[in-house]
């Protein structure tokens, strides 16, 4: 607590530091009487009060205020009546205006109000008048306008509206004292500082600083409920997300606290209007801040969750965009704050629009692969550890970068795609197979008899449908065709394995098993090539031969010939019948279910 307390102590030193700048013989022509940007042409004579904008109006008039110079004052105000005409009543009004801003008033900060002669067009007011500000008197709320009072196609000239004017002089100026004049000291009083009692600025450095200390006491006492009242605020992303909130909640909640005790307390709105680009810029911070926290937790919990889950290849992607985004947060809040401080940042922008112009030309492939890369993280075709063809290569992702992803091939040689091109490809990936296709195609000598293949589309299929890392639909065994030198027989099957090297296993039992069926059949395998027979070769066996037309006549007689298809019943009686491993093997059989 201790460590707190002293780290608050500094913050609230740095900002009263920070505020004790802003004097009124410091920045003053800048935040008050500066004419500021406009949109004017050079050909536009201009106007020696500022009254060219509502931001001019404003400043100007608060500038004249400050240095008791009412007849100027009156000058920013419409006076349309006769009875306004006289010197003397054009200096009361002008009085009565003051009066009621340090009161009960409000004007926003000079960078809230239009720079433009043309004033603000976004708001729900007419054209060629701004709402400035407010007052609030016992029985009424004024609103404070100010309207160009130029004809059409003339320089602009805006003052605070008839209407405000007329509203300023009926109202009654509460006669009790503020408790600034009440409280204060004569001397603080009768010395000013820019047109403003000493004794203002003092209070105002003083509130700064209560004003933090009451915020940063209502935080932590609502901090404390929390963790005493809900038990997930003591669990850790909870805490972080009640951490991330505290300092811009801090920030904030003393700003709105600044606010509204320098109102009621009836500090000068001339102090006030200088403090006000410092109290909108906290603001900004603290909500900058708010999102930079923000963007730290959201990417801490992603990491984490990402690393949970083996998706090492997103936290790279995960860094790379909090980086951005707070490079973002930054910019933003630069340009946010110069806006605020009056600064021009309209030729800044296009500047920037330009240049990311040219870095987006010049960086378009390492987009192009971010992108990608984005995309194979998202979707997830391929995971580190896949074996995949990318076009015509085959390998083992190895690795998913930010801008490539590399492979192993069968030749252990290390293949880098880029991740744009890699994305952009028809990607084939063989890791995440349920099944694998046994599609053996079998050629036999031509002088196999019909019972010959007979007996062998039977055979094969009984092995199909009895073996039990086949996978329990029909398989396909059919005689295909009769080539120039060989009868042709399609197999078509599928095998259940885990991974490849066990499918390969099944397919090396299945293929010698096969090899057992021809030659039982008393046939043999025909080869792609001319065959010369001499008068020493026997042919076929003509006793397997007649064992095989033997049985497949057994199988006639029987009505038990499994052709066209196998009979149902015969497949649930062979099913699982065969022992594999074959007897012999070092790998034993799986034990039965036994429920």
């Amino acid at each position: 607590m201790h460590s707190y307390l002293k780290s608050s102590f500094k913050k609230t030193i740095l900002l009263l530091v920070l505020l004790s700048c802003i004097m009124p013989y410091t920045a003053s022509a800048q935040l008050l009487g500066g004419k500021g940007n406009t949109e004017e042409t050079d050909t536009t004579p201009d106007d020696t009060l500022g009254r060219r904008t509502p931001q001019g109006t404003v400043n100007g008039f608060i500038k004249a205020l400050g240095e008791e110079n009412y007849p100027r004052a009156s000058e920013y105000l419409v006076l349309s009546k006769r009875s306004y005409r006289r010197a003397k009543e054009r200096i009361r009004i002008a009085e009565a205006f003051q009066k009621l801003l340090d009161r009960n008033g409000d004007i926003m900060s000079p960078s809230l109000i239009s720079n433009k002669p043309t004033g603000r067009t976004d708001d729900n007011e007419a054209s060629g008048v701004d709402l400035v500000g407010t007052i609030t008197t016992n029985k009424e709320l004024i609103n404070l306008y100010v309207e160009n009072q130029s004809e059409d196609g003339q320089p602009a000239l805006w003052q605070f509206s008839d209407e405000t004017v007329n509203a300023i002089a009926k109202a009654k100026i509460d006669s009790e004292e503020t408790i600034l004049d009440r409280y204060l000291p004569e001397v603080l009083k009768v010395r000013k500082l820019g047109g403003v009692p000493v004794g203002h600025w003092l209070v105002m450095v003083v509130i700064t600083v209560l004003s933090y200390l009451l915020a940063w006491a209502i935080v932590a006492f609502i901090t404390l409920v929390l963790h005493l009242l809900w038990r997930k605020a003591k669990t850790e992303k909870v805490a972080a997300v009640i951490e991330a909130f505290t300092l811009p909640a801090k920030l904030y909640l003393a700003v709105q606290i600044f606010v509204i005790s320098t109102q009621r307390l009836g500090i000068s709105i001339i102090v006030r209007q200088r403090f006000s680009v410092i109290i909108v810029t906290i603001a900004i911070v603290a909500f900058l801040m708010l999102l930079w926290r923000l963007a730290d937790f959201i990417s801490s919990f992603s990491k984490d969750r990402m690393t949970r889950r083996g998706r090492i290849s997103a936290i790279s992607v995960i860094l790379f965009l909090r980086r951005t985004t707070k490079v973002a947060i930054v910019i933003i809040g630069i340009i946010a704050i110069l806006g605020v401080v009056g600064v021009d940042v309209t030729a800044g922008l296009a500047a920037l629009g330009i240049g990311g112009i040219a870095l987006a030309l010049g960086a378009q492939k390492t987009m192009e692969n971010f992108v990608g890369s984005v995309t194979l993280i998202a979707d997830q075709p391929i995971r580190v550890g896949d074996y995949c063809r990318i076009g015509d290569i085959k390998g083992t992702v190895e690795s998913i970068g930010m801008r490539s992803t590399t492979l192993r091939t069968a030749q252990r040689t290390i293949v880098t795609i880029p991740n744009g091109e890699f994305a952009a490809s028809k990607i084939e990936n063989f890791a995440h197979r349920d099944r694998y296709i046994f599609n053996p195609i079998l050629t036999f000598r031509m002088e196999t008899t019909p019972d010959q293949m007979r007996f062998l589309l039977v055979e094969i299929r009984a092995l199909l449908y009895s073996h039990p890392s086949i996978i329990n639909s029909s398989p396909i065994v059919r005689f295909t065709g009769i080539t120039a030198d060989a009868l042709k027989v399609e197999v078509t099957s599928y095998i259940e394995a885990i991974n490849v090297d066990v499918s390969q296993e099944v397919q090396e039992d299945l293929l010698l098993r096969i090899m057992d069926i021809v030659a039982k059949s008393g046939t043999d395998l025909a080869y792609p090539s001319q065959t010369i027979y001499f008068a020493r070769d026997k042919g076929n066996s003509e006793e397997k031969t007649a064992e095989v037309a033997k049985t497949v006549k057994k199988w006639k007689d029987n009505s038990e010939l499994q052709l066209p298809r196998f009979d149902p019943k015969h497949i649930q009686e062979i099913k699982g019948s065969i022992y594999y491993p074959e007897e012999g093997s070092v790998v034993k059989p799986p034990e039965p279910d036994m429920h």
